[in-house]
């Protein structure tokens, strides 16, 4: 069976190591932990983000961190935009769907909460992930990270992967 829950004490150490884990692969030079101890957990605490797992027969596999855009939060790039900072499904999991499962949560989440259109700032190799999801490459580019901004407008529907 595949859950879908927002993050919790309980889960606060195996996400963290998931988060280490996850910028390993991306082959980041930050410290993950730091990231999470420093950042993550007090912006959710604050509200500014939301942190979803997801587990498969009882074993945590991923994570989604999402928010929408605002003025009062330091990372505020479309005002009023849904954003997928981070999605991520553990190496021995991925090809079973569980990353669409979880950004389409994700995603009504978002709806939810009042954003309308949604937008993410993949890398190279997520980008097939996120378009095959229905997110389209716009002419804009985040300067700051240095990658190309994809977006899903209401009008496209959120949450329905073509693949």
């Amino acid at each position: 069976m595949i859950r879908v829950f927002p993050l919790n004490d309980k889960y606060a150490e195996s996400f963290a190591k998931m988060f280490c884990d996850y910028y390993d692969e991306l082959g980041c030079d930050e410290d993950g932990e730091h990231l999470v101890r420093e950042y993550i957990l007090p912006d959710l605490l604050a509200g500014l983000l939301k942190v979803d797992l997801i587990e498969d027969d009882g074993s945590l596999c991923g994570f989604c961190i999402y928010q929408i855009d605002e003025p009062g939060n330091e990372w505020n790039f479309k005002d009023g935009w849904g954003d997928i900072r981070e999605i991520y499904i553990t190496m021995q999991k991925r090809g079973k769907g569980l990353g669409k499962f979880l950004l389409y949560t994700a995603e009504m989440r978002l709806k939810e909460a009042g954003a309308m259109d949604i937008y993410a700032l993949p890398d190279e190799d997520s980008a097939g992930f996120f378009a095959a999801c229905g997110y389209e490459l716009s002419d804009e580019v985040c300067a700051e990270l240095g990658c190309n901004v994809f977006i899903k407008q209401a009008a496209n529907g959120c949450g329905h992967c073509s693949k």
